[in-house]
């Protein structure tokens, strides 16, 4: 990715210079510290949400409009994890007024819009990450997230049966933007599991462990590819550019 995609690489003085000349588009990684399996690494969330964001910036970009790739935000509501090494949790509370402060702060840059691109699936931080935009004025904002039927009917079978994590659609998406991170052995011996996640969180279920998941994991990782992961990441950049899209044209609506 060229580096006129990385917000936190440009100058100010290059900043000023496309907030002059174009409508500038911030996209903003947010995902987790969070377990996912034995072979997965703690950002897992995080990782996925910046690849699916750079691709959507290289997309949107044209002679209008520059998507500039903002500082991730690595942390999130991340209360299903609890009990497992590596299960770092920031309230709602605390994340909601955090990332409205961001959007906010983008805004009054002169940037056209702000994207919160999330890929951390626990409905709390889905409903805390939405919840950053009230405030905002239609249009300045918007939340990429799968976890609407608009866009999770768009993934995997596997995604979409709620058997999804650290299963093949997350373990495939890791393969396609950081392959170095994945413990591929460990996913080789991993046995596939059917239990749904969404069934769970509907049926009550407060945790992994009260799930069954005792090894945070659920899905099938052994049958990953990187060639899935890279389709499934085109189909979040598709989410990313449609949700930002719409929300520059709503902004160009007459009154």
């Amino acid at each position: 990715m060229s580096v006129e995609h990385r917000l936190d690489r440009l100058s100010t003085h290059a900043l000023k210079g496309l907030l002059d000349h174009r409508r500038v588009v911030a996209l903003v990684p947010v995902g987790s510290v969070e377990p996912h399996g034995p072979h997965l690494p703690l950002a897992t969330d995080t990782l996925i949400s910046v690849g699916a964001a750079e691709r959507a910036a290289a997309t949107l970009t044209d002679e209008d409009v520059v998507a500039l790739v903002a500082p991730s935000v690595p942390y999130g509501v991340t209360d299903y994890a609890a009990g497992f090494a590596g299960a770092v949790s920031v309230s709602a509370e605390v994340l909601t007024p955090f990332l409205n402060a961001v959007v906010r702060g983008y805004l009054d840059n002169g940037l056209a819009h702000v994207c919160l691109v999330n890929n951390h699936l626990e409905p709390a931080q889905d409903a805390a990450v939405r919840a950053a935009l009230e405030g905002v004025a239609d249009g300045r904002g918007s939340v990429a997230c799968p976890l609407t039927r608009r866009w999770g009917r768009t993934l995997s079978d596997e995604y979409k049966s709620g058997a999804c994590h650290a299963g093949r659609y997350e373990t495939s998406l890791v393969l396609a933007v950081a392959p170095e991170t994945v413990d591929r052995a460990a996913a080789q011996a991993l046995p596939a599991l059917d239990t749904s996640l969404s069934e769970g969180i509907r049926a009550g279920k407060k945790t992994f462990r009260e799930l069954g998941l005792d090894q945070a994991y659920t899905g099938a990782p052994a049958e990953a590819t990187s060639t899935e992961g890279d389709e499934m990441l085109g189909r979040l950049a598709a989410m990313i550019v449609t949700e930002v899209r719409e929300g520059l044209a709503a902004t160009e609506a007459p009154p």
